[in-house]
């Protein structure tokens, strides 16, 4: 249970720096975590209600690097959903931005600090923590769920190595946040950067903001991290024709790329002389499980690469024996120390010890190269049988953005699949594309216009919310 980051080596570099030109230093956020620490006093459940802004990282690190466990949320979380999850784990503090104290007005204040407010909660009920137990964050499609992912101090350490390894970090390196810090990709991208003393540029806000170019191009950012969604409204914008000289690094992870959109911007990046990276994790994994080394972007489209540093991949069939020939499709199973610990659902489950022992079965269904790169090419579960015909969702959904280059999303029920579009005048063709490429019965298919596809914050697609259209 030591220290995941070593700030000392680092002093008066800066560790953080936002686009209101407020900077903290690695000496000053070393000296105000352990203030923090002292004010909480010892080893506890926390809530973190999370900004990309300084005091929301602060309190993360302090309660990390101080053997206290913090669970992370959005602080734009729904009420309801804040208020069933308080009731269901019972944290005794909660660590949220000073604006939003006014919903705690029976809590007291315990200590206030870069726009932050620590208060202790009255709940009677306190529950014992595993001693590994590092923290607790929601799963990339959760939206409110109690079901937590819980992640040890190993599982932090290790992946933050791996991933510094294989993007070959240091302290140069001046990464802004495109991700929320409570959603495991955006908080992975702090973990590793603070492991060497790189300058974190924080802001909240996005792509489609002017405001978000104007200070990357400011404060110089050398990096930035996408989902697919990302990618897909950056290539709408004519990102190719900006002048970014400072950056070098664009990575990409939450989700499968199209194999177009993954060689439009592997080329951008050859020619411009930058990275690009595409990579493959989940919450289960701590974040990162895999990458496509830059060099082989071009060649490899499609594929989300390799192991990362201390980690391995296989691949398994239905009967669970492992498959050694190429192009043949199994599930996806990965072993490494970032294997989490399990899930949790509620206060009890804290005390819970290690469950997964280094493996995780991913529900990917992938197939690898004859030089050992791995191709996503759907989820175990995302698949529909239409009139006795198993169909996979993601093969639909990459099929019509191919030929049509429109937001799509496809689920349903056996026998009645529902894809929806948000462009009017798609309907007929999608459905009529469908059901040529399928050759199945056409009382199968439906397509319906939407405004907009409903997505969490990270830019995945909600399926569930689209259940009620059908079910």
């Amino acid at each position: 249970m030591g220290k995941i980051w070593d700030f000392d080596q680092f002093s008066n570099a800066k560790a953080f720096e936002d686009e209101y030109g407020n900077i903290m230093t690695y000496a000053t956020l070393d000296s105000e975590a352990q203030v923090l620490a002292r004010k909480i006093g010892y080893r506890c459940l926390t809530f973190v209600l999370c900004h990309n802004e300084i005091g929301s990282v602060l309190g993360y690190v302090g309660m990390v690097n101080n053997a206290i466990v913090p669970v992370m949320l959005s602080s734009h979380l729904e009420e309801n959903l804040l208020a069933d999850l308080l009731k269901a784990y019972c944290p005794e503090f909660i660590w949220l931005p000073a604006e939003q104290t006014a919903r705690f007005s029976e809590m007291e204040v315990v200590h206030e600090a870069y726009g932050y407010v620590l208060l202790r909660t009255d709940y009677e009920k306190k529950y014992p923590l595993y001693d590994e137990l590092a923290l607790l964050v929601t799963t990339s499609g959760s939206t409110g769920s109690p079901k937590l992912v819980r992640q040890s101090y190993t599982n932090l350490e290790e992946n933050a190595k791996a991933i510094a390894e294989y993007l070959k970090l240091d302290a140069k390196e001046r990464p802004i946040t495109t991700l929320p810090m409570n959603y495991v990709y955006g908080i992975s991208v702090i973990n590793s950067h603070l492991l060497v003393g790189a300058t974190i540029l924080l802001t909240d806000k996005g792509i489609m903001q002017k405001e978000f170019w104007a200070f990357l191009r400011e404060a110089e950012a050398t990096s930035f991290s996408g989902v697919p969604y990302t990618y897909e409204m950056l290539d709408k914008l004519r990102f190719y024709r900006m002048k970014l000289p400072s950056l070098k690094t664009m990575t990409q992870a939450g989700g499968k790329i199209s194999p177009e959109l993954h060689e439009r911007f592997a080329v951008f990046a050859k020619e411009q002389g930058k990275n690009f990276i595409v990579m493959y994790g989940a919450a289960e994994a701590t974040s990162r499980m895999g990458y496509l080394p830059p060099e082989k972007a071009c060649e490899k489209k499609g594929s989300m690469g390799i192991p990362i540093p201390g980690g391995a991949f296989c691949l398994v069939d239905e009967m669970g024996k492992k498959i050694t020939t190429p192009y043949t499709t199994g599930e996806l199973i990965y072993e490494g120390k970032n294997v989490t610990l399990g899930y949790a659902e509620s206060g009890e489950d804290l005390i819970r010890e290690d469950e997964r022992h280094g493996k995780l079965e991913t529900g990917d269904m992938a197939q690898f190269d004859e030089e050992g790169f791995y191709y996503i090419v759907g989820r175990k579960k995302r698949f529909l049988k239409i009139y006795g015909n198993r169909v996979n969702l993601d093969e639909v959904d990459r099929l019509i953005k191919s030929e049509f280059e429109i937001e799509v999303a496809s689920s349903g029920v056996d026998d009645h699949m529902y894809i929806f579009v948000t462009k009017e005048g798609f309907a007929e063709p999608v459905r009529d594309f469908l059901i040529g490429k399928t050759k199945l019965n056409p009382a199968a298919f439906k397509v319906l216009v939407l405004d907009e596809i409903p997505k969490n914050e990270a830019g995945k697609t909600l399926y569930k919310e689209l259940a009620r259209y059908y079910e």
